[in-house]
């Protein structure tokens, strides 16, 4: 993968929505790729957005979109404006159809508030665009205060679970990145532990704890092995590359690992099965994101 060509920012018109600005503007330069800044109008929308006035009309909406850009064409980045009428009233909709309209390799989204879209997370519009679309999602975490946080770059964390249909989604997004940034790559694995295990093996983890401690020895084995191998051949390929096997529950492994590396980016597969926000709130990915700062690149999966 040779980076993302051109990136779709949605703004609904807030500051908290501009909040993914920076990240953007990085990978923009990075890249060398174009920013699509996009605004979808809200039919009855509110007076306020976030203790703000909402766009009224495509007028206003362009004129927002236009002032936005003055400060990416300052610095160098190629920028296109466009506002959505929204005729058929599904944000999500949108998003999508602009996306592959406008050949756009990834979204990027502010993980708060979303227009008058306030009866709706975010976290399940995003899901949403994970689910119906094919594009990666770029989840930007705004400060307690609502500006957006420091931003620097000098590792990728990239969780992985060893499946080939996972990490082949990953791994040439987040090898990508890490190329255009010109940073190190932090490969990670999270083996469960006894009292970790969840799914089907949880049942077997407590009719057998033995043999499970020692299926969960060998995978942890296995797991050293796999990202070994893995971390040998980007390192051969030009990417400063380590790897790491961690033990516990998935999570907080990749919490912890993101604190302790100082990884400014984390990038990680996701089948986004979520409807409507119901199983994204209880998926790795929802947890993750709810205890990091970092800015969380979401690849989909297909089933």
């Amino acid at each position: 993968m040779n980076g993302f060509r051109k990136l779709l920012v949605p703004l609904d018109g807030s500051r908290l929505a501009e909040t993914v600005l920076p990240v953007t503007l990085l990978l923009a330069k990075s890249l060398g790729a174009t920013v699509a800044l996009l605004h979808v109008m809200e039919q009855g929308a509110p007076e306020t957005v976030h203790g703000e006035r909402h766009l009224a009309n495509a007028q206003e909406a362009e004129a927002y979109l236009a002032k936005l850009a003055e400060k990416c064409d300052c610095e160098g980045i190629s920028v296109e404006l466009h506002v959505h009428p929204n005729l058929e009233l599904d944000v999500v909709a949108s998003i999508i159809g602009h996306s592959e309209e406008f050949g756009a390799d990834l979204v990027i989204l502010a993980t708060h508030g979303w227009g008058g879209m306030r009866d709706i997370m975010v976290a399940s519009i995003a899901q949403q665009v994970l689910r119906r679309g094919t594009r990666p999602v770029l989840l930007v975490k705004p400060s307690p205060a609502g500006v957006a946080q420091p931003l620097e770059i000098r590792r990728v964390l990239v969780p992985l679970d060893g499946s080939r249909s996972h990490d082949e989604a990953v791994l040439p997004v987040a090898e990508g990145v890490a190329r255009a940034l010109k940073v190190e790559l932090r490969l990670l694995v999270v083996v469960p532990t006894l009292g970790t295990v969840s799914g089907d093996k949880a049942a077997m983890a407590t009719l057998m704890p033995s043999a499970t401690i020692a299926a969960l020895d060998l995978e942890q084995e296995d797991a050293t092995g796999y990202l070994e191998g893995v971390a040998g051949r980007l390192r051969t390929e030009g990417v400063a590359t380590t790897a790491e096997v961690r033990r516990g529950e998935a999570a907080n492994g990749v919490v912890d690992a993101a604190q302790s590396s100082g990884a400014g980016l984390i990038v990680m597969s996701t089948h986004a099965r979520a409807g409507l926000g119901a199983l994204w709130s209880a998926s790795v990915g929802a947890k993750i994101l709810s205890r990091i700062h970092q800015p969380l690149l979401l690849v989909r999966v297909q089933d």
